[in-house]
């Protein structure tokens, strides 16, 4: 039985499997088996030879195989607050693509280097269109607007399995996470579980090459809907309408994709200047000013003294602050050198 026919085999018996706490071990292993035939179907294979190499070219050139089937995908960079921001139009996701069909495996590699996943959904099309792309990227191990789980986790050579939690488990116990390790071929280990995670995020653990992305569900064609259903969508969590034919709620979908994008602008100035609210230094929300310092240039750090820095992330303005401290957006900064 090729892998392809056990990961169909796993998913029918975890369907009509009931959920309950006599088939709880049951259901776990037969999860880690399903992770881990997934995991070896996304390994390249030996005999595959240039058949499996793929590769995205700059704009406006196709993702190009060697067996000469193409991939169109379209590029757009636009600026927006300053920042260059590049789009890949991905081609549409069909059902099996986790599996390979129509190269999907291929797509949903480009995806995982993504840093927000944009789904446009049709929204005269209602769910099904959402949950089959979720189901897809599910199975290639790209988990949505998700955090990762919360587990320390080291295998060792020997001494068996030390488990420990520091908050009450409900879904996962010392039997459970040994008869999973166990279908990993891994019998001694360290896990400390921090939060109350299930036996699904212990596996992605285990596994280790899970990606956790921002994702934007971008319902379009809200025009040709009742307003009942516009307002249903736009409260969904991490969604957006939109109608691009009538140009609505464009700017709203800009300023979301910002947001989770997670960008801030910072802006430099020279002693006894105003600041150059014409060049700013884009940076991921969190940056220190070390992170500012090696943005300007790498030896800045080095001969750093202090900065003054005037916006939200300090009491007062200007405020005198070092290394650690942590800009927010739209704030300005001068860098004393010693």
């Amino acid at each position: 039985m090729g892998i392809l026919e056990k990961i169909s085999e796993i998913e029918k018996e975890i369907s009509r499997t009931q959920k309950n706490k006599a088939t709880e071990y049951h259901l776990g292993l037969l999860k880690a088996k399903l992770a881990k035939y997934r995991s070896q179907l996304l390994e390249p294979s030996k005999s595959a030879g240039a058949k499996g190499w793929y590769s995205v070219y700059e704009s406006n050139h196709p993702l190009s195989l060697s067996d000469n089937v193409f991939l169109t995908m379209v590029f757009a960079i636009f600026q927006y607050k300053g920042a260059n921001i590049q789009l890949l139009d991905l081609p549409g996701i069909i059902e099996g693509a986790a599996q390979g069909k129509g190269r999907g495996r291929q797509v949903i590699a480009v995806a995982r280097t993504a840093d927000v996943v944009i789904m446009m959904l049709d929204a005269t099309k209602g769910d099904v269109q959402r949950a089959l792309l979720e189901k897809e990227l599910e199975s290639v191990g790209i988990r949505l607007n998700r955090t990762k789980p919360n587990i320390y986790f080291k295998p060792k050579k020997g001494g068996g399995l030390s488990y420990n939690s520091t908050v009450p488990l409900t879904h996962c116990s010392e039997k459970l996470v040994q008869l999973i390790l166990h279908e990993y071929k891994i019998f001694n280990a360290e896990v400390l579980f921090r939060e109350d995670s299930t036996p699904d995020e212990f596996i992605d653990v285990i596994v280790g090459n899970r990606v956790y992305m921002p994702c934007l569900y971008v319902y379009n064609k809200v025009d040709q809907i009742s307003i009942e259903e516009v307002d249903r969508l736009a409260r969904r969590p991490h969604s957006v309408v939109i109608s691009c034919g009538m140009k609505l709620n464009l700017d709203y979908l800009l300023e979301s994709l910002w947001e989770y994008l997670a960008l801030i602008c910072i802006y430099t100035k020279k002693r006894g200047e105003r600041p150059d609210f014409n060049d700013a230094i884009i940076m991921r929300r969190g940056a220190s000013v070390e992170h500012v310092c090696h943005r300007i240039h790498r030896t800045l750090a080095s001969q750093f003294k202090y900065a003054l820095v005037w916006g939200t992330s300090t009491k007062y303005s200007p405020q005198r602050v070092g290394l650690t401290h942590i800009m927010e957006h739209e704030d300005v900064i001068q860098i004393v050198k010693k």
